[in-house]
């Protein structure tokens, strides 16, 4: 099992040893899931019985957990903003400001209206360089500001923009269904 320093109740950055930060390094979380991996795979405990085997099983789950909550900016952002007290709340909490909403409304206007590939992919473009934007506001929010209640509502248009990015996904399958 990992060192006996590691619980299961860690949160997701004391597990791998990295600093609670949005900006992180990509390859040492790689490298740091690769090592917990190694550690606790189910594989490594068979000749210590069944016992030995669902603790390992419980830690396996436990590292890609936090794995795939850290490699997702978003989920990240949202994860360190539930830490600092600031729940992302957003089945109850939709407030976004109204420039973006109109932004939204602007783009799905567009979606609905777009005919060809080229034009849903310049809205995917359009999109792709707000996301840009909100990530580095997020990065500032969370790492240099330590504004969590902002960096709440950075996450929730994310979050947002997730969305319209299935709906994009979508039109351009539909249209590519249609051309071929």
């Amino acid at each position: 099992m990992p060192d006996d320093a590691m619980r299961l109740d860690d949160d997701h950055f004391t597990l791998f040893g990295l600093p609670p930060r949005f900006a992180l390094d990509r390859s040492a979380l790689d490298a740091r899931w690769r090592a917990l991996q190694g550690e606790v795979h189910p594989d490594r405990f068979t000749s210590e019985g069944a016992a030995a085997q669902r603790v390992a099983m419980q830690w396996a789950l436990r590292v890609n957990e936090a794995y795939a909550v850290l490699k997702d900016p978003l989920k990240r952002g949202a994860y360190l903003c539930e830490l600092r007290g600031a729940p992302i709340a957003a089945e109850n909490n939709t407030a976004m400001p109204a420039a973006f909403l109109m932004q939204q409304m602007a783009w799905r206007e567009a979606l609905a209206d777009a005919a060809t590939v080229g034009a849903v992919e310049a809205i995917a473009a359009a999109v792709a360089a707000a996301e840009r934007r909100i990530l580095d506001a997020l990065a500032s929010l969370l790492d240099e500001r330590r504004d969590w209640v902002a960096a709440a509502a950075e996450v929730r248009a994310l979050m947002f923009l997730a969305r319209f990015g299935q709906a994009l996904e979508q039109r351009l399958d539909a249209l590519h269904e249609r051309a071929g």
